[in-house]
């Protein structure tokens, strides 16, 4: 047989598949094909190629991207030249459609892949693509790629050939401060101190006139940084920002003092609700000023200006009705006929403040302030005028009706809470028993100084006091431990927080350890210069400890704090012993029991000891003070590792000062002994400093590192 040659194959193709009349016949003349050059060359090899039978034998999958068992078309690329002058595309073994999906190319033969191939499924729709038409279908605009600036990307492009977005140009001569709302750059500035604000007002005249807006000086509280800043630049505050300023503190500004009437500072504030001017140097006419042109004053501190008079305090009746606090003490002035206007002009009084203020003898005065009834604080420190009849009078009342049962008389309670008699000379407890029954809501008492009071008034007030929490009895000689014991007795004992019975020479153990046992919430003891012993500090320490218990465990971020003050400097019954007692349980760690916390795990409370949350601030003998003050610094840093060791170096010296004060055998030893001793002291003294503690006994020297074999080297 003779081999096929490719015109007679084309010619065969051409009478079986065309349908097109005007196909040339197979006796037509032969058209010379051009030869096939690179892509298409390259093309046509590989289609020969899947023909062949090898590729049937080794099973080698089609190149299709299409999966042959669904129904999808498959699009073929024509692999004829573009210059044919047909039609159809005769180089491609998929060319014609009506080959039902099978090759037609000239290398097919019998054993060639037919309708079982693996390669093509029955199923499969072939379409022939022409050169002139798109090789796929566009994908909807959801399914698109999108480019960086959000516009729909080009149809062959990729990721690395998106437009890149551009950069966004910043608006020019753009300024952030500037350009903000006033109200935001006003209340940024408030963070401020006044002092960095003062400072910052020399930065640019817009700054200047933005660091003095009225709004950052509605309280101006010059009582803190007064002697830091000139006078000019408070008189520039107190002039600009007048109409703003609520409220004003000039406590202590001396550097007003001639400047008062000449910058006009009296006529910028007229808002006022808080005013003070204690201790300023202010001229009679300021003052006068001031309380006419502001008349919604509340709280009133005139405390030691010697130019306010009565005069003032009629204006003060006149154009300030809103009055509730009111300060007048040292002023030498004012008396009692001055503040008989206020009484009544200012109906809503409550806290009246009038230390050494004469003529408070004044039966009608006392009368006026009974009918008022508003005070709620009334500090009468040395006025020696005030007797018992006048005190009487402010707390019974002039001819009042007398229960014949008791026989006093029947007059509604005083809303006293504070009240101050310290340096009253002139009461006695005739006077203070006018008190009983009739001062319950009273909080705060002090009677510091008044030398002729004695038990029969104390004993009989405190328990008709349930809810006091202040008691100042300083300095009275013919007090007894009779009275401590009725007050631990008294319903006052649950909140009782400060006692003061310092300079009571006759009060001792006796009336301290019930007082301690009964006043679970004492803040603030002082006892400097009375009997007491070390009993009290070992009881003092006890009841700190028990708080400690109820209290919850610290976290290694949080630090002991100060929860009970002692002071007892001055008392020959306390001992290097008691101090050490106290210093110990400051220092104090101990390991939670099991039956204590039953949840915890037997490893867990054995590697997490407590320490107090609360440790006692000592005030002692001027020799120990040292080191009691480094002991504490320690433990409120949370060092108490640090601070045991103090406390026990301490303890080895002062028992070695003991032994060797002793004379006899031994003395030598002894006094050998406490001078190492006393080394090693002051080595632990000086060794605090490498972690924040202060200087001690030893001058800061640094701790030397003493090795030795085995034991104590003091002992």
């Amino acid at each position: 047989m003779e081999p096929l040659s490719i015109d007679s194959i084309v010619d065969t193709s051409l009478q079986m598949g065309s349908s097109n009349p005007t196909t040339p016949s197979s006796d037509a003349i032969p058209v010379e094909r051009p030869k096939l050059k690179g892509r298409q060359r390259l093309l046509q090899g590989l289609q020969r190629m899947s023909s062949t039978q090898s590729l049937t034998r080794k099973m080698r999958s089609h190149s299709s991207p299409y999966s042959s068992g669904g129904k999808s078309s498959l699009s073929c690329v024509s692999l004829s030249s573009s210059v044919s002058p047909y039609g159809h595309s005769y180089g491609s073994s998929c060319s014609s459609e009506i080959s039902g999906g099978y090759s037609t190319a000239p290398t097919s033969v019998a054993n060639s892949p037919g309708p079982a191939s693996l390669f093509f499924d029955d199923k499969t729709r072939l379409r022939m693509v022409r050169p002139d038409t798109p090789s796929s279908v566009p994908l909807p605009s959801e399914l698109r790629p999108m480019s960086r600036d959000g516009t729909e990307a080009e149809a062959g492009s990729d990721y690395f050939s998106r437009p890149v977005k551009r950069k966004v140009q910043r608006r020019a001569n753009f300024n952030f401060w500037r350009d903000m709302p006033p109200e935001i750059r006003i209340q940024i500035l408030q963070y401020l101190k006044p002092k960095e604000i003062i400072r910052c007002s020399s930065v640019s005249k817009s700054w200047h006139s933005m660091c003095f807006d009225g709004q950052l000086w509605c309280h101006l509280d010059a009582s803190e940084y007064y002697r830091d800043v000139p006078a000019e630049a408070l008189i520039h505050i107190i002039t600009s920002a007048g109409p703003f300023v609520r409220d004003l503190n000039l406590r202590g500004c001396v550097q007003l003092r001639e400047k008062w009437g000449k910058y006009g500072l009296a006529e910028a504030c007229k808002n006022l609700e808080n005013f003070s001017l204690e201790g300023c140097q202010i001229d009679k006419t300021s003052i006068i000023c001031f309380l006419l042109q502001n008349n919604h004053l509340v709280h009133v501190n005139l405390k030691g200006l010697g130019n306010a008079d009565n005069k003032a305090m009629k204006i003060l009746a006149k154009h300030c009705p809103r009055v509730e606090c009111l300060d007048v003490s040292w002023c030498n002035n004012i008396d009692t006929r001055g503040l008989r206007d206020v009484v009544q002009g200012c109906p809503n009084l409550k806290d009246l403040r009038a230390g050494e203020i004469g003529g408070w003898d004044d039966i009608d005065f006392m009368s006026e302030l009974f009918k008022r009834n508003t005070l709620e604080r009334l500090v009468l420190m040395n006025c020696d005028s005030l007797n018992d009849d006048s005190l009487a009078a402010l707390i019974e009342g002039v001819n009042s009706k007398i229960d014949v049962l008791t026989g006093r008389p029947i007059v509604p309670p005083r809303r006293l809470k504070h009240l101050d008699l310290t340096r009253c000379r002139g009461i006695s407890d005739e006077g203070v028993e006018t008190l009983v029954n009739n001062v319950p809501y009273l909080e705060g008492l002090r009677l510091a100084k008044c030398h002729t009071l004695t038990n029969a008034a104390l004993t009989s007030l405190l328990p008709t006091c349930p809810v006091l929490t202040h008691l100042d009895v300083e300095d009275l000689s013919e007090l007894t431990n009779e009275v401590l014991t009725v007050l631990s007795a008294s319903p006052c004992a649950p909140h009782l927080c400060h006692v003061n019975i310092a300079y009571c020479e006759n009060l001792g153990d006796a009336g301290m350890l019930p007082v301690l046992k009964a006043c679970p919430n004492l803040s603030s003891l002082e006892m400097d210069n009375t009997r007491i012993s070390d009993l009290v500090l070992a009881e003092a320490a006890s009841c700190i400890r028990k708080r400690n218990r109820v209290a919850r465990a610290l976290t290694r971020s949080e630090r002991p704090r100060i929860g009970l003050r002692i002071d007892a400097y001055d008392c020959a019954n306390i001992t290097w012993m008691g101090v050490r007692e106290v210093l110990s349980r400051n220092a104090e760690a101990s390991r939670p029991s099991q039956s204590s916390h039953p949840s915890s795990s037997p490893s867990s409370s054995a590697s997490s000891p407590t320490y107090p949350c609360e440790i006692i601030g000592l005030k002692c003998f001027h020799n120990w003070q040292p080191t009691v003050e480094e002991h504490t610094k320690r433990v409120l840093r949370g060092d108490f590792a640090a601070a045991a060791r103090l406390e026990r170096k301490w303890a080895d010296w002062m028992m070695c000062n003991e032994e060797a004060g002793v004379g006899g055998t031994g003395s030598r030893r002894r006094r050998r002994r406490a001078r190492e001793a006393r080394e090693m002291f002051e080595g632990e003294e000086g060794g605090g400093m490498g972690r924040g503690g202060g200087f001690g006994v030893g001058g800061g020297r640094r701790r030397r590192a003493r090795s030795g074999p085995g034991g104590c080297v003091v002992m």
